[in-house]
């Protein structure tokens, strides 16, 4: 038998973590790696938090799983405490941001077939997109490498680009539901909205009666500075998906909506085994907790201006490497001149400094949300290094 016992559907590394301690990763051999990757943005809180950790081994204790046919204690407090926080009215519970933005698209279709509208429901979504990898969240993202051998896709989505308001006028017509869309692109390459180009959704949204759907997996929970990233642009959505950072390193997603953008999410319309158990409620709690206790925002808006600032001022000293800093907060990519698969591995393999690649050859700097000074300095004497040694084609990911 030739086939691995884990299916093969990672391009896994040679490192093999298994230990986590705040901001670090300790690996097999016992190497000690700077994390700035967080679990592709998921480790909000970095990898030894006692707040989060003493929450689950409690809760764990106490009750981990009960059916969603019962009441929920636990997931009404979280509910309720995103609910004040929030544009929201109502959240639904899952486990991870795929499933999030599912609920998000049946939200925004519900919305208009409860009221007999049963011709509205194509989303327009934007070229470069990362909505998750299940086969509807596949055919709402227009990358090919994602539709490769699971063709058909599912009808409903129609892509245009990203920024380009005048496409979305455009690309409205009679089956249109609304807009799904990331403030800002992570997998496609940190690509930041305009204000214009997100505020003009708003007004059309507003203008049509559609939804808009914001996709803030990646880019929202305190990622950029704010709780949500679309908070920069003075705008409320009517849907939102948010998952990664909301359970610190457990797998939990919620799916977000006003009152009336949820007018079609009654009984039996949706649901999920796992979605909103005890378990990834006293997570979430936690993690809010933290955000409050330890004022998370201002760290993120402190330490990510520190950090663009080094880094606009370091890629002056490669400009056949770099070519410019991109993001906001502490969702930030350094845009290379070529693919950076070769250069996230050396800076891994060689330098002990964890990463993400991106779309449209950006690195992916995504660190845990409590990173200090020296965080930043390590992060900066390690980059340093690597862009000084790396040899393009010397390694491969």
């Amino acid at each position: 038998m030739s086939i691995t016992p884990l299916m093969p559907v990672y391009p896994r590394t040679a490192f093999r973590p298994v230990r986590g301690d705040h901001c670090h990763l300790i690996g097999e051999d016992g190497r000690r790696y700077l994390d700035f990757a967080a679990g592709i943005a998921v480790n909000s809180l970095g990898h030894s938090h006692q707040g989060l950790i003493g929450a689950i081994q409690r809760q764990a204790a106490e009750l981990m799983h009960v059916s969603n046919l019962y009441g929920s204690p636990q997931g009404e407090k979280l509910a309720q405490r995103l609910v004040d926080m929030t544009f929201a009215d109502t959240v639904f519970f899952a486990n991870s941001g795929a499933e999030a933005v599912e609920c998000a698209i049946k939200t925004a279709r519900a919305y208009h077939q409860h009221a007999g509208d049963e011709h509205r429901f194509e989303l327009i979504t934007f070229n470069q997109a990362f909505h998750g990898r299940t086969l509807a969240t596949i055919s709402a993202s227009s990358q090919e490498k994602m539709h490769k051998g699971f063709k058909p896709l599912l009808p409903g989505f129609r892509y245009v680009e990203f920024n380009d308001l005048e496409a979305v006028k455009a690309a409205i017509g009679p089956q249109t539901a609304g807009f799904l869309v990331e403030p800002i692109q992570g997998e496609g390459g940190v690509r930041t909205a305009s204000q214009e180009f997100l505020q003009g959704l708003r007004q059309l949204a507003d203008e049509h009666d559609l939804m808009l759907v914001l996709d803030e997996v990646q880019c929202g929970y305190g990622r950029c500075g704010t709780f949500y990233a679309h908070e920069h642009y003075g705008i409320d959505p009517d849907i939102l998906a948010t998952a990664k950072g909301i359970g610190g390193g457990f797998p939990l997603g919620a799916c977000l909506a006003t009152e009336k953008a949820a007018r079609g999410m009654a009984a039996g319309a949706h649901g999920s085994t796992y979605g909103g158990n005890p378990l990834a409620m006293a997570a979430g709690q936690a993690v809010l907790d933290a955000f409050e206790a330890e004022d998370i925002l201002t760290n993120v808006r402190e330490m990510g201006a520190k950090l663009v600032a080094r880094l606009e001022q370091f890629i002056g000293n490669y400009p056949d490497l770099f070519e410019e800093v991109r993001g906001r907060g502490l969702l930030l990519g350094l845009r290379l001149k070529a693919e950076p698969r070769d250069f996230v591995a050396h800076l891994r393999d060689n330098h002990g400094l964890l990463t993400v690649s991106g779309g449209d050859n950006t690195m992916r700097i995504v660190p845990p949300l409590v990173i200090d000074d020296s965080h930043l300095e390590e992060f900066m004497d390690k980059l340093s290094q690597g862009a000084a040694s790396f040899q393009p084609a010397e390694v491969s990911a």
